[in-house]
Protein backbone atom coordinates (compact mmCIF):
# COMPACT_ATOMS: atom_id res chain seq x y z
CA UNK A 1 0.00 0.00 0.00
CA UNK A 2 1.39 3.45 -1.40
CA UNK A 3 2.32 5.47 2.02
CA UNK A 4 0.28 8.21 1.51
CA UNK A 5 -2.83 6.04 1.10
CA UNK A 6 -1.84 4.37 4.13
CA UNK A 7 -1.91 7.61 5.69
CA UNK A 8 -5.19 8.64 4.81
CA UNK A 9 -6.68 5.40 5.64
CA UNK A 10 -4.93 5.22 8.70
CA UNK A 11 -6.30 9.08 9.90
CA UNK A 12 -9.99 7.97 8.81
CA UNK A 13 -9.91 5.22 11.27
CA UNK A 14 -8.80 7.46 14.12
CA UNK A 15 -11.20 9.76 13.39
CA UNK A 16 -14.56 7.84 12.65
CA UNK A 17 -15.10 6.77 16.72
CA UNK A 18 -15.16 10.90 17.15
CA UNK A 19 -17.05 11.71 14.03
CA UNK A 20 -19.37 9.00 14.45
CA UNK A 21 -20.18 8.56 18.07
CA UNK A 22 -22.02 5.80 19.60
CA UNK A 23 -21.11 2.30 21.55
CA UNK A 24 -19.27 0.82 18.38
CA UNK A 25 -18.73 -0.03 15.05
CA UNK A 26 -16.39 -1.50 11.87
CA UNK A 27 -15.34 -0.69 8.76
CA UNK A 28 -13.77 -2.73 5.68
CA UNK A 29 -11.82 -0.97 3.08
CA UNK A 30 -11.09 -3.28 0.10
CA UNK A 31 -9.48 -2.79 -3.55
CA UNK A 32 -8.80 -5.17 -5.89
CA UNK A 33 -9.19 -7.96 -3.41
CA UNK A 34 -7.11 -6.89 -1.13
CA UNK A 35 -7.80 -5.88 2.26
CA UNK A 36 -6.78 -2.33 3.25
CA UNK A 37 -8.51 -1.98 6.89
CA UNK A 38 -10.39 -4.20 8.99
CA UNK A 39 -11.07 -2.27 11.57
CA UNK A 40 -13.45 -2.22 14.76
CA UNK A 41 -14.20 -0.26 17.90
CA UNK A 42 -16.27 0.61 20.76
CA UNK A 43 -18.90 -2.04 22.12
CA UNK A 44 -21.10 -4.54 20.57
CA UNK A 45 -23.31 -4.57 24.21
CA UNK A 46 -22.25 -1.56 26.25
CA UNK A 47 -23.77 -3.22 29.42
CA UNK A 48 -22.11 -6.43 29.18
CA UNK A 49 -18.81 -4.57 27.72
CA UNK A 50 -18.87 -7.10 24.80
CA UNK A 51 -16.48 -5.61 22.74
CA UNK A 52 -17.07 -5.04 18.70
CA UNK A 53 -14.66 -7.10 16.73
CA UNK A 54 -14.69 -7.86 12.81
CA UNK A 55 -16.23 -11.40 13.73
CA UNK A 56 -19.14 -9.59 15.69
CA UNK A 57 -22.77 -10.18 14.24
CA UNK A 58 -24.68 -7.51 13.04
CA UNK A 59 -27.99 -6.61 10.99
CA UNK A 60 -27.33 -5.63 8.08
CA UNK A 61 -30.78 -4.89 7.22
CA UNK A 62 -31.77 -3.55 4.07
CA UNK A 63 -28.74 -4.89 2.80
CA UNK A 64 -30.72 -7.68 2.93
CA UNK A 65 -32.39 -7.00 -0.53
CA UNK A 66 -29.47 -7.75 -2.74
CA UNK A 67 -29.09 -11.08 -1.19
CA UNK A 68 -32.75 -12.29 -1.80
CA UNK A 69 -31.86 -11.21 -5.24
CA UNK A 70 -28.94 -12.85 -5.77
CA UNK A 71 -30.88 -16.20 -4.17
CA UNK A 72 -33.23 -15.86 -6.56
CA UNK A 73 -31.41 -15.19 -9.61
CA UNK A 74 -29.31 -18.28 -8.93
CA UNK A 75 -32.02 -20.21 -7.73
CA UNK A 76 -34.46 -19.98 -10.77
CA UNK A 77 -33.26 -19.32 -14.71
CA UNK A 78 -36.38 -17.36 -14.88
CA UNK A 79 -37.45 -15.24 -12.06
CA UNK A 80 -40.50 -14.79 -13.83
CA UNK A 81 -41.53 -18.29 -12.32
CA UNK A 82 -42.58 -16.64 -9.02
CA UNK A 83 -44.99 -14.74 -10.46
CA UNK A 84 -48.02 -16.96 -9.52
CA UNK A 85 -46.85 -17.66 -6.02
CA UNK A 86 -46.83 -13.69 -5.55
CA UNK A 87 -50.16 -13.13 -7.49
CA UNK A 88 -51.55 -15.39 -4.59
CA UNK A 89 -50.24 -13.13 -2.16
CA UNK A 90 -51.86 -10.54 -3.63
CA UNK A 91 -55.56 -11.64 -3.84
CA UNK A 92 -57.42 -8.90 -4.04
CA UNK A 93 -55.52 -6.41 -6.40
CA UNK A 94 -57.20 -5.42 -9.17
CA UNK A 95 -56.12 -4.59 -12.60
CA UNK A 96 -52.30 -4.33 -13.52
CA UNK A 97 -49.92 -7.01 -11.77
CA UNK A 98 -46.74 -6.43 -10.76
CA UNK A 99 -43.79 -8.34 -12.57
CA UNK A 100 -41.26 -10.05 -10.23
CA UNK A 101 -38.35 -7.65 -11.91
CA UNK A 102 -40.95 -4.82 -11.10
CA UNK A 103 -40.71 -6.06 -7.21
CA UNK A 104 -37.23 -6.49 -7.72
CA UNK A 105 -36.26 -3.08 -8.99
CA UNK A 106 -38.66 -1.49 -6.78
CA UNK A 107 -41.04 -0.45 -9.37
CA UNK A 108 -44.01 -2.44 -8.44
CA UNK A 109 -46.54 -0.03 -7.46
CA UNK A 110 -47.20 -1.14 -4.39
CA UNK A 111 -47.43 0.74 -0.96
CA UNK A 112 -45.04 -0.16 1.45
CA UNK A 113 -46.70 -2.26 3.67
CA UNK A 114 -44.71 -1.02 7.38
CA UNK A 115 -45.90 2.72 5.99
CA UNK A 116 -49.74 0.99 5.45
CA UNK A 117 -49.38 -0.31 9.16
CA UNK A 118 -48.97 3.03 10.65
CA UNK A 119 -52.52 3.31 8.72
CA UNK A 120 -53.86 0.78 10.76
CA UNK A 121 -52.89 2.50 14.05
CA UNK A 122 -49.92 0.30 14.65
CA UNK A 123 -48.12 2.17 18.04
CA UNK A 124 -44.37 2.31 17.57
CA UNK A 125 -42.53 -0.56 18.59
CA UNK A 126 -45.36 -2.97 18.69
CA UNK A 127 -45.25 -6.37 17.38
CA UNK A 128 -45.46 -7.10 13.71
CA UNK A 129 -45.27 -10.60 12.10
CA UNK A 130 -46.12 -13.15 9.75
CA UNK A 131 -49.94 -12.72 10.56
CA UNK A 132 -49.78 -8.80 10.58
CA UNK A 133 -47.77 -8.75 7.29
CA UNK A 134 -49.57 -11.56 5.58
CA UNK A 135 -52.77 -9.29 6.07
CA UNK A 136 -51.73 -5.80 5.50
CA UNK A 137 -50.14 -6.89 2.07
CA UNK A 138 -52.85 -9.57 1.45
CA UNK A 139 -55.93 -6.79 1.54
CA UNK A 140 -53.60 -4.45 -1.22
CA UNK A 141 -56.53 -3.62 -3.56
CA UNK A 142 -54.75 -1.03 -5.59
CA UNK A 143 -51.30 0.59 -6.73
CA UNK A 144 -50.21 3.80 -6.22
CA UNK A 145 -48.73 3.95 -9.89
CA UNK A 146 -49.22 1.72 -12.59
CA UNK A 147 -45.64 -0.56 -12.54
CA UNK A 148 -42.78 -0.34 -14.04
CA UNK A 149 -43.41 3.44 -14.84
CA UNK A 150 -41.99 5.16 -10.82
CA UNK A 151 -39.65 4.01 -8.45
CA UNK A 152 -40.59 3.79 -5.06
CA UNK A 153 -39.25 1.99 -2.32
CA UNK A 154 -41.21 -0.69 -0.62
CA UNK A 155 -40.16 -3.20 1.78
CA UNK A 156 -42.50 -6.21 1.10
CA UNK A 157 -41.61 -6.65 -2.70
CA UNK A 158 -38.54 -8.16 -1.33
CA UNK A 159 -40.35 -10.20 1.36
CA UNK A 160 -42.70 -11.02 -1.45
CA UNK A 161 -39.85 -12.63 -3.43
CA UNK A 162 -38.33 -14.33 -0.25
CA UNK A 163 -41.69 -15.98 0.38
CA UNK A 164 -42.60 -17.03 -3.22
CA UNK A 165 -39.15 -18.60 -3.12
CA UNK A 166 -39.97 -20.97 -0.56
CA UNK A 167 -43.42 -21.70 -2.04
CA UNK A 168 -41.84 -21.91 -5.74
CA UNK A 169 -38.93 -24.52 -4.31
CA UNK A 170 -39.99 -25.89 -1.33
CA UNK A 171 -36.85 -24.81 0.48
CA UNK A 172 -36.76 -22.80 3.26
CA UNK A 173 -35.17 -19.01 2.69
CA UNK A 174 -32.70 -19.85 4.99
CA UNK A 175 -31.52 -22.64 3.48
CA UNK A 176 -31.78 -21.34 -0.01
CA UNK A 177 -29.44 -18.28 1.22
CA UNK A 178 -26.92 -20.43 2.58
CA UNK A 179 -26.61 -22.98 -1.13
CA UNK A 180 -27.09 -20.45 -3.51
CA UNK A 181 -25.07 -17.48 -1.78
CA UNK A 182 -23.46 -17.75 1.50
CA UNK A 183 -21.34 -20.77 1.06
CA UNK A 184 -20.13 -19.64 -2.28
CA UNK A 185 -19.17 -16.54 -1.09
CA UNK A 186 -17.68 -17.48 2.08
CA UNK A 187 -19.71 -16.05 4.31
CA UNK A 188 -19.53 -18.45 6.95
CA UNK A 189 -21.22 -16.88 10.05
CA UNK A 190 -24.10 -14.86 7.67
CA UNK A 191 -27.50 -15.89 8.50
CA UNK A 192 -31.21 -15.48 8.25
CA UNK A 193 -32.10 -13.07 11.98
CA UNK A 194 -35.88 -13.59 10.92
CA UNK A 195 -36.45 -12.24 14.55
CA UNK A 196 -34.90 -8.92 15.59
CA UNK A 197 -35.56 -9.01 19.28
CA UNK A 198 -31.69 -10.07 19.79
CA UNK A 199 -28.49 -11.44 18.27
CA UNK A 200 -27.12 -15.18 19.08
CA UNK A 201 -23.72 -13.61 20.12
CA UNK A 202 -25.08 -10.60 22.46
CA UNK A 203 -24.30 -7.71 20.08
CA UNK A 204 -27.05 -4.61 20.92
CA UNK A 205 -28.39 -1.88 19.09
CA UNK A 206 -28.67 1.44 20.35
CA UNK A 207 -31.11 4.47 20.27
CA UNK A 208 -29.72 8.09 21.66
CA UNK A 209 -27.01 10.38 21.22
CA UNK A 210 -23.97 11.53 22.82
CA UNK A 211 -25.89 13.87 24.24
CA UNK A 212 -28.58 12.32 25.70
CA UNK A 213 -26.93 8.95 26.18
CA UNK A 214 -27.27 5.79 24.29
CA UNK A 215 -30.56 2.95 25.85
CA UNK A 216 -30.59 -0.50 24.11
CA UNK A 217 -33.26 -0.35 20.91
CA UNK A 218 -36.15 -2.75 20.98
CA UNK A 219 -37.40 -4.13 17.69
CA UNK A 220 -40.13 -6.56 17.45
CA UNK A 221 -40.75 -6.47 13.84
CA UNK A 222 -40.04 -10.34 11.81
CA UNK A 223 -38.23 -9.32 9.01
CA UNK A 224 -37.31 -12.05 6.13
CA UNK A 225 -36.04 -11.17 2.68
CA UNK A 226 -36.84 -7.36 2.99
CA UNK A 227 -34.26 -6.59 6.18
CA UNK A 228 -33.63 -10.52 7.99
CA UNK A 229 -29.73 -10.81 7.61
CA UNK A 230 -27.06 -11.12 9.80
CA UNK A 231 -23.19 -11.23 8.77
CA UNK A 232 -20.22 -9.56 10.40
CA UNK A 233 -17.65 -7.52 9.28
CA UNK A 234 -15.61 -10.46 7.69
CA UNK A 235 -18.63 -12.35 6.04
CA UNK A 236 -19.32 -8.96 3.94
CA UNK A 237 -15.22 -9.09 3.40
CA UNK A 238 -16.15 -11.99 2.05
CA UNK A 239 -18.56 -11.05 -0.15
CA UNK A 240 -16.75 -8.33 -1.34
CA UNK A 241 -13.77 -10.21 -2.30
CA UNK A 242 -16.83 -13.12 -4.06
CA UNK A 243 -17.86 -9.97 -6.51
CA UNK A 244 -14.40 -8.93 -6.85
CA UNK A 245 -13.27 -12.46 -8.11
CA UNK A 246 -16.02 -12.43 -10.34
CA UNK A 247 -15.52 -9.49 -12.00
CA UNK A 248 -14.94 -10.51 -15.44
CA UNK A 249 -17.61 -13.16 -15.67
CA UNK A 250 -20.98 -11.62 -17.13
CA UNK A 251 -22.81 -14.63 -15.86
CA UNK A 252 -21.11 -13.98 -12.38
CA UNK A 253 -24.14 -13.33 -9.74
CA UNK A 254 -23.30 -9.75 -8.94
CA UNK A 255 -22.77 -8.67 -12.50
CA UNK A 256 -25.92 -9.96 -13.35
CA UNK A 257 -27.76 -7.97 -9.86
CA UNK A 258 -26.06 -4.94 -10.98
CA UNK A 259 -26.50 -4.92 -14.59
CA UNK A 260 -27.99 -1.96 -16.06
CA UNK A 261 -31.96 -1.83 -15.62
CA UNK A 262 -34.21 0.88 -17.07
CA UNK A 263 -38.13 1.52 -16.45
CA UNK A 264 -40.85 0.24 -19.31
CA UNK A 265 -40.51 3.54 -21.24
CA UNK A 266 -36.90 2.72 -21.66
CA UNK A 267 -35.45 5.36 -19.46
CA UNK A 268 -33.07 4.10 -17.14
CA UNK A 269 -33.66 3.66 -13.25
CA UNK A 270 -31.07 3.47 -10.49
CA UNK A 271 -32.82 0.70 -8.80
CA UNK A 272 -32.35 -2.99 -9.68
CA UNK A 273 -32.32 -5.94 -7.64
CA UNK A 274 -31.52 -4.48 -4.33
CA UNK A 275 -29.25 -2.50 -5.64
CA UNK A 276 -28.77 1.50 -6.26
CA UNK A 277 -26.82 2.86 -8.77
CA UNK A 278 -25.58 6.20 -8.84
CA UNK A 279 -21.93 7.79 -9.08
CA UNK A 280 -20.01 9.59 -6.73
CA UNK A 281 -16.73 11.38 -7.03
CA UNK A 282 -17.24 10.96 -10.61
CA UNK A 283 -17.28 7.30 -10.26
CA UNK A 284 -20.19 4.92 -11.25
CA UNK A 285 -21.49 2.93 -8.01
CA UNK A 286 -23.70 0.14 -6.61
CA UNK A 287 -24.71 -0.14 -3.14
CA UNK A 288 -27.06 -0.04 -0.44
CA UNK A 289 -27.82 1.01 3.02
CA UNK A 290 -29.46 -0.55 5.77
CA UNK A 291 -31.35 1.24 9.16
CA UNK A 292 -33.66 -0.36 11.31
CA UNK A 293 -33.94 0.91 14.98
CA UNK A 294 -30.80 0.86 16.83
CA UNK A 295 -28.46 -0.29 13.52
CA UNK A 296 -26.92 1.31 10.49
CA UNK A 297 -24.84 0.05 7.98
CA UNK A 298 -23.57 1.01 3.87
CA UNK A 299 -21.96 -1.05 1.54
CA UNK A 300 -20.67 1.17 -1.81
CA UNK A 301 -18.96 -1.00 -4.89
CA UNK A 302 -16.86 1.03 -7.10
CA UNK A 303 -16.50 -1.69 -9.90
CA UNK A 304 -13.90 0.58 -12.02
CA UNK A 305 -12.00 1.32 -9.50
CA UNK A 306 -12.45 -2.41 -8.06
CA UNK A 307 -12.81 -0.42 -4.74
CA UNK A 308 -15.61 -1.40 -1.93
CA UNK A 309 -16.61 -0.04 1.32
CA UNK A 310 -18.68 -1.65 4.32
CA UNK A 311 -19.79 0.10 7.52
CA UNK A 312 -21.74 -1.03 10.19
CA UNK A 313 -22.29 0.32 13.25
CA UNK A 314 -24.75 -0.06 16.07
CA UNK A 315 -26.21 3.63 16.67
CA UNK A 316 -28.10 5.58 14.85
CA UNK A 317 -25.22 7.66 12.89
CA UNK A 318 -24.91 8.40 9.38
CA UNK A 319 -23.04 4.99 8.01
CA UNK A 320 -23.87 6.48 4.56
CA UNK A 321 -21.45 9.30 5.25
CA UNK A 322 -18.89 7.23 6.76
CA UNK A 323 -18.61 5.37 4.02
CA UNK A 324 -18.42 8.46 1.14
CA UNK A 325 -15.29 9.48 3.92
CA UNK A 326 -13.79 5.84 3.26
CA UNK A 327 -14.08 6.42 -0.73
CA UNK A 328 -12.59 9.96 -0.29
CA UNK A 329 -9.55 8.71 1.48
CA UNK A 330 -8.75 5.79 -0.97
CA UNK A 331 -9.52 7.83 -4.15
CA UNK A 332 -7.57 10.98 -2.42
CA UNK A 333 -10.44 13.24 -2.69
CA UNK A 334 -12.71 15.27 -1.09
CA UNK A 335 -16.52 17.16 -1.61
CA UNK A 336 -16.65 20.51 -2.76
CA UNK A 337 -18.14 22.97 -0.10
CA UNK A 338 -21.53 24.86 -1.12
CA UNK A 339 -20.94 28.02 -2.23
CA UNK A 340 -22.93 30.30 -0.77
CA UNK A 341 -26.07 31.81 -2.25
CA UNK A 342 -28.84 33.92 -1.49
CA UNK A 343 -32.38 32.21 -0.95
CA UNK A 344 -34.31 32.00 -4.21
CA UNK A 345 -37.12 33.89 -3.96
CA UNK A 346 -39.63 30.64 -4.99
CA UNK A 347 -39.11 29.30 -1.07
CA UNK A 348 -42.74 27.94 0.35
CA UNK A 349 -45.47 25.25 0.47
CA UNK A 350 -46.71 23.41 -2.75
CA UNK A 351 -48.14 20.51 -3.95
CA UNK A 352 -47.22 17.82 -6.39
CA UNK A 353 -50.26 17.20 -8.47
CA UNK A 354 -49.17 13.90 -9.74
CA UNK A 355 -48.24 12.34 -6.60
CA UNK A 356 -50.63 14.74 -4.13
CA UNK A 357 -48.01 15.17 -1.94
CA UNK A 358 -46.89 18.61 -0.29
CA UNK A 359 -43.37 19.75 -0.80
CA UNK A 360 -42.27 22.31 1.27
CA UNK A 361 -39.12 24.21 0.58
CA UNK A 362 -36.99 26.33 2.75
CA UNK A 363 -33.36 27.56 3.78
CA UNK A 364 -30.98 25.11 5.65
CA UNK A 365 -27.75 27.03 5.16
CA UNK A 366 -25.99 30.13 3.62
CA UNK A 367 -26.35 28.09 -0.13
CA UNK A 368 -28.43 24.80 1.15
CA UNK A 369 -31.67 24.20 0.84
CA UNK A 370 -34.13 21.87 2.49
CA UNK A 371 -37.05 19.90 0.52
CA UNK A 372 -39.85 18.08 2.61
CA UNK A 373 -41.60 15.75 0.26
CA UNK A 374 -39.87 12.39 -0.13
CA UNK A 375 -39.46 9.60 2.18
CA UNK A 376 -36.82 11.89 4.36
CA UNK A 377 -36.05 16.13 4.05
CA UNK A 378 -32.67 16.21 1.72
CA UNK A 379 -30.73 18.79 1.01
CA UNK A 380 -30.08 20.46 -2.20
CA UNK A 381 -27.47 23.17 -3.14
CA UNK A 382 -28.07 26.63 -4.71
CA UNK A 383 -26.44 26.34 -8.46
CA UNK A 384 -25.10 29.71 -9.98
CA UNK A 385 -28.08 29.25 -12.68
CA UNK A 386 -30.45 29.83 -10.06
CA UNK A 387 -31.52 26.00 -9.94
CA UNK A 388 -31.07 23.36 -6.89
CA UNK A 389 -30.14 20.05 -6.85
CA UNK A 390 -28.42 17.35 -5.37
CA UNK A 391 -27.39 14.85 -7.73
CA UNK A 392 -30.86 13.00 -7.52
CA UNK A 393 -33.70 15.74 -7.29
CA UNK A 394 -33.35 19.35 -9.14
CA UNK A 395 -35.66 22.23 -8.38
CA UNK A 396 -35.79 24.94 -11.01
CA UNK A 397 -38.28 28.05 -11.42
CA UNK A 398 -39.45 28.06 -15.08
CA UNK A 399 -41.82 30.39 -16.77
CA UNK A 400 -44.63 27.84 -16.35
CA UNK A 401 -44.29 27.13 -12.58
CA UNK A 402 -41.50 25.46 -9.96
CA UNK A 403 -40.24 22.40 -11.77
CA UNK A 404 -38.92 19.25 -10.11
CA UNK A 405 -37.18 16.64 -11.54
CA UNK A 406 -36.50 13.96 -9.64
CA UNK A 407 -35.12 11.10 -12.75
CA UNK A 408 -34.31 8.39 -10.15
CA UNK A 409 -38.20 8.09 -9.79
CA UNK A 410 -38.58 8.62 -13.61
CA UNK A 411 -40.79 11.73 -12.18
CA UNK A 412 -41.25 15.19 -13.74
CA UNK A 413 -43.68 17.42 -12.25
CA UNK A 414 -44.60 21.33 -12.23
CA UNK A 415 -45.55 22.18 -8.18
CA UNK A 416 -48.80 23.85 -7.71
CA UNK A 417 -48.04 26.93 -5.29
CA UNK A 418 -50.45 26.59 -2.28
CA UNK A 419 -49.78 30.04 -0.18
CA UNK A 420 -52.67 31.06 1.97
CA UNK A 421 -53.77 29.94 5.66
CA UNK A 422 -55.06 26.29 6.31
CA UNK A 423 -58.86 26.51 7.58
CA UNK A 424 -59.65 24.38 10.97
CA UNK A 425 -62.70 23.04 10.23
CA UNK A 426 -61.27 19.99 9.56
CA UNK A 427 -62.36 18.37 12.77
CA UNK A 428 -63.43 14.73 12.40
CA UNK A 429 -63.88 10.96 11.66
CA UNK A 430 -63.03 9.79 8.15
CA UNK A 431 -62.61 6.35 6.87
CA UNK A 432 -60.75 4.49 3.84
CA UNK A 433 -62.83 1.95 2.64
CA UNK A 434 -60.21 0.51 0.67
CA UNK A 435 -58.04 -0.07 4.16
CA UNK A 436 -60.67 -0.72 6.58
CA UNK A 437 -58.86 2.21 8.48
CA UNK A 438 -60.06 5.37 10.37
CA UNK A 439 -58.40 8.86 10.46
CA UNK A 440 -59.84 10.77 13.29
CA UNK A 441 -59.08 15.01 13.70
CA UNK A 442 -59.40 16.53 16.70
CA UNK A 443 -59.70 20.15 17.82
CA UNK A 444 -57.75 19.95 20.88
CA UNK A 445 -57.96 23.29 22.45
CA UNK A 446 -56.79 25.11 19.73
CA UNK A 447 -54.30 22.66 18.48
CA UNK A 448 -55.41 20.24 15.62
CA UNK A 449 -54.42 17.07 16.33
CA UNK A 450 -54.47 13.80 14.25
CA UNK A 451 -54.07 9.81 14.54
CA UNK A 452 -55.02 7.19 12.60
CA UNK A 453 -56.90 3.57 13.81
CA UNK A 454 -57.34 0.10 12.43
CA UNK A 455 -56.41 -3.79 13.13
CA UNK A 456 -53.36 -3.14 14.43
CA UNK A 457 -54.72 -0.36 17.18
CA UNK A 458 -55.04 3.50 17.44
CA UNK A 459 -52.08 5.26 16.73
CA UNK A 460 -50.79 8.34 18.84
CA UNK A 461 -52.11 11.43 18.45
CA UNK A 462 -50.05 13.98 16.18
CA UNK A 463 -50.01 17.50 16.19
CA UNK A 464 -50.87 18.77 12.81
CA UNK A 465 -49.20 21.23 10.71
CA UNK A 466 -50.26 23.57 8.65
CA UNK A 467 -49.14 23.86 5.11
CA UNK A 468 -51.46 26.10 2.71
CA UNK A 469 -55.22 25.79 2.08
CA UNK A 470 -56.84 22.46 3.23
CA UNK A 471 -53.47 20.95 3.16
CA UNK A 472 -51.72 19.98 6.19
CA UNK A 473 -48.71 17.69 7.52
CA UNK A 474 -49.41 14.80 10.01
CA UNK A 475 -46.01 14.21 11.42
CA UNK A 476 -44.82 10.52 11.92
CA UNK A 477 -41.70 10.59 14.31
CA UNK A 478 -41.76 7.49 15.26
CA UNK A 479 -42.79 4.08 13.96
CA UNK A 480 -42.62 0.33 13.51
CA UNK A 481 -39.38 0.45 11.94
CA UNK A 482 -36.42 2.80 13.48
CA UNK A 483 -36.91 4.98 10.00
CA UNK A 484 -40.71 6.65 10.26
CA UNK A 485 -42.34 6.71 6.96
CA UNK A 486 -42.06 10.58 6.48
CA UNK A 487 -44.80 13.09 7.31
CA UNK A 488 -48.33 12.27 6.16
CA UNK A 489 -50.27 14.89 3.35
CA UNK A 490 -53.82 15.34 4.19
CA UNK A 491 -55.13 16.75 1.31
CA UNK A 492 -58.99 17.74 2.35
CA UNK A 493 -61.62 18.25 -0.63
CA UNK A 494 -65.10 20.28 0.37
CA UNK A 495 -68.27 19.42 -1.35
CA UNK A 496 -70.26 22.09 -2.99
CA UNK A 497 -71.57 23.46 0.16
CA UNK A 498 -67.83 24.35 0.97
CA UNK A 499 -68.10 21.52 3.96
CA UNK A 500 -65.17 19.54 4.35
CA UNK A 501 -66.11 16.21 2.66
CA UNK A 502 -62.76 14.10 2.51
CA UNK A 503 -59.26 13.91 2.57
CA UNK A 504 -56.64 11.91 0.14
CA UNK A 505 -53.57 10.42 2.97
CA UNK A 506 -50.08 10.11 1.34
CA UNK A 507 -46.51 10.15 2.03
CA UNK A 508 -43.44 8.89 -0.65
CA UNK A 509 -43.85 4.81 0.23
CA UNK A 510 -48.04 4.79 0.39
CA UNK A 511 -50.03 7.60 -1.36
CA UNK A 512 -53.12 8.38 -3.07
CA UNK A 513 -55.65 6.94 -0.70
CA UNK A 514 -58.95 8.14 -0.08
CA UNK A 515 -60.73 8.84 3.11
CA UNK A 516 -64.30 9.87 3.37
CA UNK A 517 -66.00 11.85 6.32
CA UNK A 518 -68.20 9.98 8.51
CA UNK A 519 -68.83 12.31 10.93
Amino acid sequence: MAQDLAARLDALLAALPRRYPGPGGAIAVLRQGEVLARHAWGYAHAERRIPFTPRSLFRICSITKQFTCAAMLAALPDPEALAPAIRARLPRLLGAMPSVRHLAHNQSGLRDYWAVAMLHGSPAEAPFGDAEATRVIGATQSLHFAPGTRYSYVNQNFRLISDALEDVTGRGFSELLRTHVFDRAGMHTAFLAADTRAMPDGTEGYEGSVATGFVPARNNILWTGDAGLGASLDDMIAWERFIDAARDDPDGLYNRLSAPVAFDGGAPAPYGFGLGRGREFGRATTGHGGALRGWRSHRLHLAAERLSVVVMLNHLTDAAAAALDAVAAVLGEARPAPVPRPAPAWLGAYQDPETGLSARIDEAAPGLLRLRFGHSAERLELREDGSADNGRTRLMMTPQGLRMERPQENQVSLLVTRPGEAATDIAGEYRCAELDATLCVVDAGGAMQGGFGGFLGQGRMEQLEPIGPDLWALPCPRALDHTPPGDWTLAFRRDAAGRVAGVTVGCWLARGLDYEAVR
